[in-house]
């Protein structure tokens, strides 16, 4: 899509030329565009398109977007798009609307939908019933390959996919899975019953997201079918969904790892109160954590006084602490994440972290003392001091970066919560107490 003709058209308000070059764009495009634009300017853009292109791009616009055109169309261009949103897409919009556009939009639907709709929001938040759709093919395991076919071509345009079909039996229990390809290869006369694929991968109501994901990923599926308590089809989960689900998490992740809690709503569009609420915590933790590292030095200030020099290479021990202890804990998070670390390994990383540790402070302790006494023609007690304890700092630093988000895990707690800064803030109090005493064992410092 141009976007610099796009907008060329739209300051000529050459509207006839531009719905014509709107129509040719793909829905995600236009919806970028339409978010990029003024409220008055989105509204008349988007009132452009014809109702077939305008129902997918809604579904692609931001949640602000969305609320801002629900609140500024009328009732029935309303419900004309929502009717026509796949159900999962109109269950994601109602969940991000206010109170008064969802009943704008509820007192347009039929009864049996209104109750689907309650249904699905009363699931809880990131569960499988909260990502699931409705609109899928099942198939009862008695029927024809033939007749199979047939309910397929007449139901089709209804349905957010159609590859994979979910046979059930008279009470909607799951017996199997069938692809669209088996079916057009197996003869008409045969029953689902004798080609579907028994035992198949499913998920229940109320499986956490992240939980699906994974079985997403290991198992390559495009789509899984959910079931409730008794093994009842009641909706499907497709990968558009946890596409979204894995970027969330992922998203989720990364501001915990920056001692951040996870906003509500986009950074630009975050007010500053907020975003400072959403800091402050974390920060506020951090700081009182932080100010046992100035107790140490507090107790030490007569032995930093002494040998004054000492106080120099501070930075430097702490910086290089807590940079490893930063490096394994993303290690080993990631690796949780995928599922390729659980509790009963944590022995295994602790000793390889011990291992990595080794190798990488020898050899940064070399360079430094090569620095330290050669280059710059510090004493050698010093020079001892500062790179012994180098090689300790990065030995506790991995360590404690690669065990305390397994531990963390085992408690139920998010592993990203033990992150660069909690561990850095934990791995400079016991730097510091590390380079003391080796101060006070190669300088011979006095402590009172």
């Amino acid at each position: 899509m141009d976007f610099e003709k796009i907008n060329l058209l739209v300051n000529d308000k050459d509207y006839t030329t531009l719905k014509n070059e709107l129509v040719k764009a793909q829905p995600y495009d236009i919806a970028e565009f339409i978010d990029s634009l003024e409220g008055k300017q989105a509204l008349l853009i988007f009132r452009l398109l014809p109702k077939e292109v305008a129902v997918n791009v809604f579904a692609h616009l931001s949640k602000e977007r969305q609320a801002e055109l629900s609140e500024h169309i009328s009732e029935k261009e309303l419900a004309d798009i929502v009717s026509d949103l796949y159900f999962a897409d109109k269950i994601d919009f109602l969940e991000e609307m206010p109170a008064n556009v969802v009943k704008k939009i509820l007192k347009n639907t039929s009864a049996v939908e209104r109750r689907l709709i309650n249904q699905f929001l009363m699931y809880p938040e990131y569960s499988a019933g909260s990502l699931m759709t409705i609109e899928f093919v099942d198939l009862k395991k008695q029927m024809r390959v033939g007749d199979a076919l047939e309910k397929i071509r007449r139901t089709a345009p209804d349905k957010e996919t159609i590859y994979t079909c979910y046979v059930i039996d008279a009470e909607r229990h799951l017996e199997g899975t069938v692809s669209l390809k088996d079916l057009v290869l197996a003869p008409v006369d045969k029953t689902l019953e004798e080609i579907m694929h028994k035992e198949p991968l499913f998920v229940k109501t109320h499986d956490d997201q992240e939980y699906i994901a994974d079985i997403f990923k290991n198992y390559d599926l495009l789509a899984i079918p959910v079931v409730d308590n008794e093994n009842r089809l009641v909706g499907i989960i497709t990968i558009d969904d946890i596409v979204d689900v894995i970027e969330e998490e992922n998203t989720e992740d990364f501001y915990k790892m920056a001692a951040v809690q996870p906003p509500d709503e986009e950074y630009i569009n975050a007010g500053v109160l907020t975003l400072a609420r959403k800091r402050i915590v974390w920060l506020l933790f951090l700081m009182v954590s932080a100010s046992f590292t100035g107790y140490i030095i507090r107790h030490f200030e007569d032995a930093l006084q002494s040998v004054v020099v000492l106080a120099a290479f501070i930075p430097m021990l702490m910086d290089t602490g807590g940079n490893a202890g930063a490096q394994a804990s993303t290690m080993v998070i990631r690796s949780i994440v995928l599922g390729e670390i659980d509790f009963k390994d944590i022995f295994r990383v602790i000793w390889k972290e011990i291992r990595i540790s080794f190798i990488v402070g020898i050899i940064l302790s070399v360079l430094n003392f090569a620095r330290i006494y050669f280059i710059e023609r510090y004493p050698l007690p010093i020079a001892l001091t500062v790179s012994v304890t180098l090689i300790f700092a990065i030995i506790i630093a991995k360590i404690i970066g690669g065990m305390l988000p397994i531990l963390a895990k085992k408690l139920k707690l998010d592993p990203a919560i033990m992150a660069s800064p909690l561990i850095t803030t934990l791995v400079d109090a016991l730097t510091l107490m590390i380079y003391f005493f080796f101060a006070i064992t190669f300088i011979g410092i006095n402590v009172s």
